[in-house]
């Protein structure tokens, strides 16, 4: 029986540095024409293999037949009053998945620092009651490219509307970054190679759940970005009623302070431990006093969240005097702390909110 089915093209910016390369001498090229592949792809930002310039024509006609450069494009964009600029970006699958870029200025209103926050998976798996992208159930892994892309065009937003560049990447966005390890680790690369953007792996922070596992896995591979620890409750019984990841050993708090001391030994780094506040749940003097003990059995920093509220998930912020008194009681244990205000409120700025909101505006269409 005839068998008609076309080969599937390559995704050229699903590979690594390394494995670009090896594609490179499978299809009868030296391995340095891998090398670049990347540098066009990531360093140059070309989205078309006729303007690789430097590669041979017959080396560009093979790649148009053999392979694809994927490319983001924004079906929403929205900008707040207070500069943040949103981004809903349209996927090959049909898929959108979300990006922030939030101003930070100083008091003479001028952008001291701009941060973009990516996202690495449609959707999510983890189920935090708190979170719109947890209401959406996991749905893709996000490619090393699709990753970067959404960088690359905050970076020209930030240009465009700020006249500076990005300062700071955080994978706050929607999805696990752990559960998408290997392509996040890939799109890393990229942002900080030499041949790619050049950024420092200190200005960017990965952010998980706590997966225990993958937080060993990070210590063992020697990342050199920063880790953030979303801990939200700072014992079991709460953490386990807002995040289902808690409820499973060895995910629970014990497992999970147990790998941030192997990855702090190991790495020679301290974590942030993120702690959005949530109204009457976890805002009380007795929860910062147990947030210092986690912090006393596994060191880092602490990072306060002033709540975006999400519509139907059912909790709010807490007011500044209830924070003031829970700072008081970290700052009396000798935590170091910050407090992150949200941003973008009148852009539906909270991860996955600006999806769900285009979600049911087709659904109400349809």
């Amino acid at each position: 029986m005839e068998n008609n089915t076309l080969p599937s093209l390559i995704d050229l910016k699903a590979l690594s540095r390394l494995e670009l390369e090896a594609f490179a001498v499978e299809h009868g090229q030296p391995r340095f024409r891998g090398r670049q592949l990347f540098k066009w792809m990531y360093g140059k930002g070309v989205s078309t293999f006729e303007e690789m310039t430097d590669l041979s024509l017959s080396f560009r006609e093979h790649l148009s037949r053999v392979a694809v450069l994927p490319k983001l494009f924004p079906d929403i964009l929205q900008t707040a009053t207070d500069g943040t600029i949103k981004g809903l970006f349209h996927l090959p699958s049909g898929r959108q998945v979300e990006a922030v870029l939030i101003p930070d200025f100083d008091e003479t209103g001028n952008a001291k620092r701009m941060t973009v926050c990516v996202s690495s998976q449609v959707g999510c798996a983890m189920g935090c009651s708190f979170c719109a992208t947890g209401l959406m159930g996991f749905q893709e892994n996000l490619t090393p490219g699709a990753i970067f892309d959404q960088v690359k065009f905050m970076q020209k937003m930030a240009l465009r509307h700020y006249k500076r560049p990005i300062t700071n990447i955080v994978y706050m966005g929607m999805g696990e970054p752990m559960l998408n390890y290997d392509n996040v680790l890939k799109s890393v690369e990229c942002l900080t190679h030499a041949d790619g953007m050049g950024l420092s792996p200190k200005r960017i922070t990965v952010s998980t759940v706590g997966l225990a596992r993958r937080i060993r896995q990070l210590a063992d591979d020697q990342t050199a970005f920063n880790l953030a620890v979303s801990l939200h409750a700072p014992t079991d019984d709460q953490r386990s009623s807002i995040m289902p990841v808690n409820r499973k050993t060895p995910t629970d708090l014990k497992a999970l302070l147990e790998s941030i001391q192997y990855y702090t030994r190991k790495t020679g780094r301290e974590v942030t431990y993120e702690y959005c506040m949530f109204a009457g749940f976890n805002d009380g003097e007795w929860d910062a006093s147990n947030l210092a003990n986690v912090v006393d059995a596994a060191p880092g920093k602490v990072n306060l969240i002033m709540y975006n509220p999400v519509e139907g998930l059912g909790f709010q912020r807490t007011d500044e005097k209830q924070l003031d008194r829970f700072i008081k009681v970290l700052v009396e244990r000798s935590v170091t702390v910050t407090v992150r205000r949200s941003r973008g409120q009148d852009i539906d700025a909270a991860c996955g909110q600006l999806r769900l909101k285009a979600q049911r505006e087709d659904a109400g269409t349809s």
